[in-house]
């Protein structure tokens, strides 16, 4: 089996391998012991857990890891875990990259097409593979998700590693309307061009091109004001956690944008990622206020 960390990777050419796994999994409730003596203190805890996993023999069972560089938390993890692998250190599956390139100009478009190439040939995959992974992940794209019904409430800002806020939002009479991390991750992003006659193309320019937040080359707070209107959103929670020093510098746009949008919000930031701050008890205070 083939798994994946991080955002933006090539879903399609996955899916044509026959073995995607999808995201590898976390448990930030889980000691990191020898983790922490390896990795720096700003890496954020579903890092931690990952190697400390890794260490331990839990991903032996897949062939191959990989890692997108379109997150710099999940790039970095990929160098550490291939020297700790260099070194002796631990085992596991075989780290790959896929060097990912977002900016918005055509030299960064080729970059990723390559990137691409590159990937399928490691993984053995050739056109018509590829041409088959398309089709595939395209029909899964065609499953959409069922509405709730229920008054919403955005959650933006840092993708959380659980669902603990989801769980406070909904405890509090809302509809959660946000993903998680682990959701960006397994994200296959929009449909892919069939029949193209060059699917490494297809496949490189829709990753090439899929928004990315942490990079800063899209509009965060018009995509956050089109996802409340979309949703009828009546509250927002902007939530931040405290590794994340990409995303927070967006903030003030975000939150500027929903409260001339009419929005009442709620702004957490520098928060622990695995919610043991009280942050949900906070999240259904503020809701529940909304209704009184």
């Amino acid at each position: 089996m083939i798994a994946t960390v991080g955002p933006c990777l090539p879903y399609d050419l996955l899916e044509a391998t026959g073995r995607n796994a999808g995201p590898l999994s976390w448990h930030l409730d889980r000691p990191t012991a020898r983790a922490d003596e390896w990795l720096e203190s700003k890496f954020p805890g579903w890092a931690r857990s990952i190697l400390e996993d890794w260490a331990e023999g839990r991903f032996d069972q897949h062939s191959s890891v990989v890692f997108s560089r379109a997150d710099d938390a999940a790039q970095r993890l990929y160098y550490y875990v291939c020297e700790l692998q260099r070194r002796g250190l631990i085992g596991g599956p075989k780290a790959l990259i896929l060097d990912v390139a977002k900016i918005p100009r055509p030299s960064s478009e080729a970059h990723t097409i390559e990137a691409v190439r590159r990937l399928a040939r490691e993984l053995g995959l050739d056109d018509e593979a590829l041409d088959a992974g398309i089709a595939a992940a395209n029909r899964k794209r065609e499953t959409g998700v069922p509405p709730q019904e229920g008054p919403a409430c955005l959650l933006v800002g840092t993708p959380p590693p659980q669902r603990l806020l989801h769980e406070a939002i909904d405890g509090a009479g809302f509809v959660p309307v946000g993903r998680t991390l682990a959701e960006v991750w397994a994200d296959p992003g929009p449909a892919v061009e069939e029949g193209s006659g060059d699917p490494a193309v297809a496949i490189g320019r829709q990753v090439h091109r899929r928004s990315d937040d942490r990079r800063g080359f899209g509009d965060v707070a018009g995509s956050a004001v089109d996802l409340a209107r979309d949703c009828a959103a009546q509250a927002a929670v902007l939530w931040f956690g405290e590794e994340d020093e990409v995303r927070v510098w967006s903030l003030p746009q975000v939150r500027d944008a929903l409260s001339q949008a009419g929005l009442p919000l709620l702004v957490m930031t520098r928060r622990d990622e695995a919610a043991r701050d009280g942050a949900p008890d906070e999240i259904r205070q503020f809701l529940e206020g909304l209704k009184s």
